[in-house]
């Protein structure tokens, strides 16, 4: 088969449209057929290439491809779809910005899905390395990791070489890794100010807001929450903390285990229904988490009205303050410029097709200039702290650090603070990065 064979036109005048996972059908854990549609995806991609510039994946395909005797998919060895699978981490831009033949085309390309549903099937065949299972068990890890004195040691290890260089050769996290601190859950600790806030909707948006504060948010960076309920609060917005939520599914996904994501599903819709039921809506620090409830989660369960519900009703932060500025019901009084800000665009926030909302939150800021940059960081999730993964990730990331580097920018900034971490990585130079949020609050003078 070739892409360019035949009548069949390439890319498509209508939108493009995501098919529900499928993943309780009969077939999609049958490694037979899951190769087959392995070898007709592989095959189309073979004749289009537009995705070379993108993750690892389709160089590892068509360098497999190119080095073969025949020069074609059926000279490439069938291990070697694996090591595909394993270089994709789910970001989705090939589905976003490149792919021609995705949905409703007629030859039906979701590769992100195909790849989640390889590792699924790789998952349910024990073919996953204890690490993976433990780096994506982020719940647990943030747990025992973030008891104060375990905290303490913990934080001080990952920053010694002896012992990153012994947890490389134990555990398979690269030594130079960016890997982040633990704390004890701050966001438990955080007391927004519910007094002398009236709720007032706002376009879409009721006025009210639960932080759904993610693993992330209460274990490695909680200022990230306290930062959003400061600025909220100072837009005149009630702000409420989700409490005992669980993690969102996310690295569970990108691991293939799938029965775990419905697990944390099961769990958490339920308690974020009950506030969205009290009126409150959900914000949540993080993209990628966002993104599991407004893409994954519905497609994986596209009949469930409640998962439906929470997508609905929950926002990344600064989407939800440019719905309350458009309405006019935002704060632009700001104290602070912030000069110049190289803000790199974190793929799971694009692909939610919201705009860059925090690069334009940021612009409001007098004699603020922001520079976005839309490429990888390489991050992505637990792929760039494995062993076998980081120099690749590096090399993905270097192009983001460059134009860090020729922006001179006052300040470095992504909403994904692993993705942040990433950049500072490559920078080497000892800076930090700012999140948007913090910034934000910065410019309030608060």
């Amino acid at each position: 088969m070739s892409a360019h064979t035949g009548n069949t036109r390439e890319g498509s005048l209508e939108a493009p449209t995501r098919n529900p996972l499928g993943w309780k059908g009969p077939s999609f854990y049958d490694e037979k057929d899951l190769f087959n549609e392995l070898e007709r995806v592989f095959d189309i991609c073979h004749g289009c290439r537009r995705c070379f510039s993108l993750c690892n994946a389709f160089p590892t395909l068509f360098d497999a491809i190119d080095e073969s005797e025949t020069m074609e998919l059926d000279g490439v060895s069938k291990p070697v779809y694996w090591d595909v699978v394993d270089h994709c981490y789910l970001c989705d831009m090939c589905y976003m910005t490149k792919c021609p033949y995705v949905p409703p085309h007629e030859w039906n390309v979701d590769f992100p899905h195909l790849m989640l549903r390889a590792k699924a099937v790789k998952f349910k065949n024990r073919q996953v390395k204890a690490r993976d299972k433990l780096l994506t068990s982020t719940d647990m890890i943030g747990s025992l990791a973030g008891i104060p004195v375990v905290s303490s040691v913990v934080n001080a290890s990952l920053r010694n070489r002896t012992m990153r260089s012994l947890v490389e050769s134990t555990v398979g996290v690269h030594r130079d890794a960016p890997v982040p601190n633990y704390h004890r859950n701050a966001a438990k600790s955080i007391t927004p100010r519910a007094a002398g806030i009236e709720d007032k909707a706002a376009g879409p948006t009721k006025g009210k807001v639960a932080i759904y504060a993610t693993c992330y948010g209460k274990y490695n960076q909680p200022e990230l929450v306290s930062d959003l309920v400061t600025v909220f609060e100072h837009n005149n917005i009630p702000v409420t903390i989700v409490q005992n939520d669980k993690c969102c599914g996310m690295p569970k996904l990108e691991l293939g285990d799938l029965e775990s994501v419905e697990a944390l599903k099961d769990y958490n819709v339920p308690l974020l229904n009950s506030l969205i039921d009290d009126g409150w809506d959900i914000i949540s620090p993080i993209p990628s988490c966002v993104l599991m409830y407004k893409q994954e989660l519905p497609l994986m369960f596209p009949d469930d009205a409640d998962v439906a519900r929470v997508k609905s009703s929950i926002f990344d932060p600064f989407e939800y303050l440019m719905h309350r500025h458009k309405a006019g019901a935002m704060n632009t009084d700001f104290s602070n410029e912030l000069g110049k800000i190289a803000y790199h665009v974190s793929c799971h926030l694009r692909v939610q097709n919201i705009g860059m909302k925090t690069r334009d939150i940021l612009s409001l800021v007098p004699n603020t200039e922001v520079d976005a940059i839309e490429r990888c960081s390489g991050h992505d999730g637990t792929y760039a702290v494995k062993k076998e993964f980081y120099e690749t990730a590096k090399k993905i990331c270097r192009p983001v650090v460059s134009r860090v580097q020729k922006a001179q920018a006052d300040y470095y900034s992504s909403d994904c603070p692993m993705a942040a971490d990433m950049v500072g990585n490559g920078l080497a130079d000892g800076s930090e990065p700012r999140h948007p949020m913090s910034l934000l609050r910065q410019a309030y003078g608060l």
